[in-house]
């Protein structure tokens, strides 16, 4: 579903990504893990075609983000870890937006705003200008938004962060239906506990260089990797 071979991103004289490879299948919900700046969010951005990459190649669906990017991005949902939306709309009004965007029919906005709307609580906002919203609220629009066209893969930077703990659990029971029906979650994050409850494989990376990958099982039994685990366990 993700197929990234030899990702690498420069900013100046600092690699953010190095010779990056990662093959994420269909099915499976996996966790990119490392702590703050270790490259995450330069990998994601670049999986969804909003930062372009120095080399490498990133495949969506079997299609290649450099050379297709549109349709890479009909195939995918991007969720930021601080929503960028417009707050001149009201709630209703850029949902509807996104929706003409991804060419989705009245009939399956309507029954999809009604959906994850009334799932996230968020349904009787929606009227409201996105101004007034708080982060929270802010997340759970983005969240909403990014379902509206059914992607086939969830791309996702830190999506925990700035939610409540009933939302939290509604979002992961949603990307394991989504996977559970073929699509596949790619997110990214520095908690290990939701790495380990969540994740069917995961990612470590550190200065912008891959170091593990594997089950977390495999992950966690890696005993070369207690440094990297307790730096990022010092910034919970």
């Amino acid at each position: 579903m993700l197929r990234i071979e030899h990702l690498t991103k420069s900013f100046g004289e600092k690699k953010a990504v190095d010779d990056l490879s990662l093959h994420i299948l269909p099915g499976e919900i996996y966790g990119f893990i490392g702590h703050n700046g270790a490259g995450k969010t330069t990998t994601i951005k670049a999986c969804c075609g909003i930062q372009r990459q120095d080399s490498g190649e990133i495949y969506i669906d079997g299609i290649s983000m450099r050379e297709d990017p549109l349709a890479c991005k009909a195939k995918l949902a991007y969720i930021p870890d601080n929503p960028d939306l417009y707050e001149f709309m009201t709630g209703i009004q850029y949902l509807s937006f996104i929706a003409d965007i991804f060419g989705v029919s009245t009939a399956d906005r309507k029954a999809r705003i009604a959906r994850y709307g009334d799932a996230f609580e968020l349904t009787d906002d929606l009227p409201q200008s996105i101004a007034g919203y708080s982060h929270g609220m802010k997340q759970k629009l983005a969240i909403i938004s990014a379902l509206l066209h059914a992607p086939r893969l969830i791309v996702m930077d830190e999506p925990f962060v700035g939610l409540d703990p009933k939302a939290s659990h509604l979002l992961k029971e949603i990307m394991r239906q989504i996977c559970d029906e073929g699509g596949a979650i790619f997110f990214s994050t520095h908690v290990l506990e939701v790495a380990e409850r969540l994740c069917d494989k995961v990612a470590i990376i550190k200065s912008g260089r891959l170091i593990r990958s594997g089950s977390m099982e495999e992950v966690k039994g890696d005993a070369s990797l207690e440094t990297v685990f307790l730096e990022m366990e010092a910034e919970q």
